[in-house]
């Protein structure tokens, strides 16, 4: 009878390898998902950031800035106006202002304004980088110390000033 030996060692580093193989597969599973998480945040991050872009230019472009106003004639003030940087040319019927105080409201557009740089002309519309001149008529609140302007240029930009409309002809009210 012959004897016969097996080996029956256990070979326990085929199993650490593949431990191993497991958790570096699971490492790259979770680089995977965490890098599409960043992905998805920045692009969101950046959406978000143009749509503000977007509403902060609609907000701004078109306003109408005071340039500065004096107090006319008779319940009149003279404003000097332009439009905003990055604006585009608004007619002048969509510049609508309303003058608010404690004896009511006064209210208009701004079709009749007359281009500062180009003496005698009423283009009945507001260019960029042109300066304009408009009387603004004040039954109302001629006679008020605290008038509130609201100017909406096209549905777009908006003006607010606040000054008092009881100063003597040809002082500055704003």
């Amino acid at each position: 009878m012959k004897n016969e030996k097996t080996n029956e060692n256990r070979d326990d580093i085929a199993a650490i390898g593949i431990g191993a193989m497991i958790v570096f597969i699971a490492l790259i599973l979770v680089a995977a998902v965490a890098a599409a998480v960043i992905i998805q945040t920045a692009e969101k991050l950046q959406q978000n950031a143009q749509k503000t872009g977007d509403d902060t230019q609609k907000s701004m472009s078109n306003k109408i800035n005071i340039i500065g106003g004096v107090r006319g004639a008779t319940n009149t003030v003279v404003l000097t106006l332009e439009l905003a940087a990055g604006s585009s040319t608004v007619a002048g019927v969509d510049v609508k202002w309303t003058a608010i105080c404690a004896a009511g409201v006064d209210d208009g557009d701004m079709n009749a304004a007359a281009n500062i740089n180009t003496v005698g002309s009423n283009p009945a519309a507001f260019a960029p980088n042109e300066m304009y001149s408009y009387t603004m008529a004040l039954p109302t609140c001629s006679t008020d110390a605290d008038v509130t302007l609201l100017i909406d240029s096209a549905g777009a930009g908006f003006t607010y000033e606040r000054f008092d409309a009881t100063v003597a002809q040809g002082l500055a009210v704003i």
